[in-house]
């Protein structure tokens, strides 16, 4: 109705998100054991929260930057979907497909303006438009329409010619930030120490969003992974980094208190309730979908050997891989200690 071609939901994304940062965690655990000084490679920190990266370039660049994994968020992996795949599928250029996402947080729009996500020769960004909750909504409401009052259509699948068996929304274990400890811990698990069923028991520690969990073994801790959301809890694990205090091997880190699905621009509660009881309610939506195992995904496996020529290949970095960079603070007259 608002006139776009195509309508795709972001599993596919989700999962070569998820999978390249379990092969990176893995990749930097070994390095480490082999190291002389193991912090150089760990903790491993989660990449796909552009607030808590902008957050690192800006205020701890050397210290943070090259902890934060380098794996592409899934919006910026569909970008290179959507401009690099499906635009040669389609037999177009990038620069004539015009690519807009719907995200619950307005700092998506900041990260697809990221010169790292733009093709310079043409022109164009991987994501073009950042459409938030809160502006979809409002665009409905100019015209006097409601979701609710909608009829339900199929999603489009462009990624091959046949749909997969289950094409309704689906989650994956753990947060609803995308579940990226919980995935990463059962894969390190299993393919560090052979164990295929760790108990995935989370401790809160300060307060409910810093929580986490070990996998222990003859009284000697293999593997201890955290989730911390909003700023006051990253800035305590960024000041015990600092201090050399941090004993954890992944902390998956997001900037807004209880994660993703609480995100800035998220559409608000209409009924009175609070915030943190919207977000319990959009938890428990989110649990009740059917569960999906990326490695189980086979488009995605079908997309490593097609359009990336391999899960180690250079274009598998190229298209799913980035970099940080540290920012300069500015130096004016208002901050010069006379």
């Amino acid at each position: 109705m608002l006139g776009a071609d195509l309508v795709l939901d972001m599993v596919v994304a989700d999962d070569f998100a998820l999978l390249e940062n379990q092969r990176e965690f893995v990749e930097r655990y070994r390095a480490a054991e082999e190291a002389a000084n193991s912090s150089e490679f760990l903790p491993m920190l989660a990449s796909s929260c552009p607030g808590w990266v902008c957050y690192a370039e800006k205020t701890h660049g050397s210290l943070v930057i090259p902890h934060i994994a380098t794996t592409k968020s899934p919006q910026q992996i569909m970008g290179s979907l959507i401009k690099d795949h499906l635009a040669r599928e389609l037999g177009r250029t990038p620069d004539s497909i015009y690519h807009v996402t719907l995200m619950p947080c307005y700092d998506k729009k900041l990260e697809a303006s990221r010169e790292d996500f733009t093709n310079q020769q043409l022109h164009t960004r991987d994501v073009d438009c950042v459409i938030t909750a809160i502006e979809l909504e409002q665009l409905l409401q100019r015209d006097n329409q409601s979701l609710a009052s909608m009829d339900s259509v199929q999603l489009d699948f462009p990624w091959s010619k046949t749909l997969p068996s289950n094409s309704a929304l689906v989650s994956h274990q753990g947060s609803g930030s995308g579940g990226y400890a919980d995935l990463i811990f059962l894969h390190a698990a299993r393919e560090l120490f052979g164990n295929s069923h760790p108990d995935l028991q989370y401790k809160s520690l300060r307060n409910p969003d810093f929580r986490e969990v070990i996998l222990e073994q003859d009284g000697r801790i293999l593997l201890r992974f955290a989730i911390a959301n909003g700023f006051r809890n990253i800035q305590n694990l960024v000041q015990k980094m600092k201090r050399g205090k941090s004993s954890y091997h992944y902390v998956e880190v997001m900037a807004c208190p209880s994660g993703c699905l609480n995100g800035g621009a998220q559409v608000r509660p209409q009924d009175g309730s609070s915030p943190r009881e919207l977000t319990m309610r959009l938890e428990a939506v989110y649990e009740s979908l059917q569960k999906q195992v990326p490695e189980e995904n086979h488009t995605v496996q079908e997309l490593y050997s097609t359009w990336l020529e391999g899960a180690h290949s250079d274009k598998c970095v190229a298209m799913l891989h980035t970099k940080y960079h540290s920012v300069e603070k500015m130096t004016t007259a208002l901050n010069i200690k006379w």
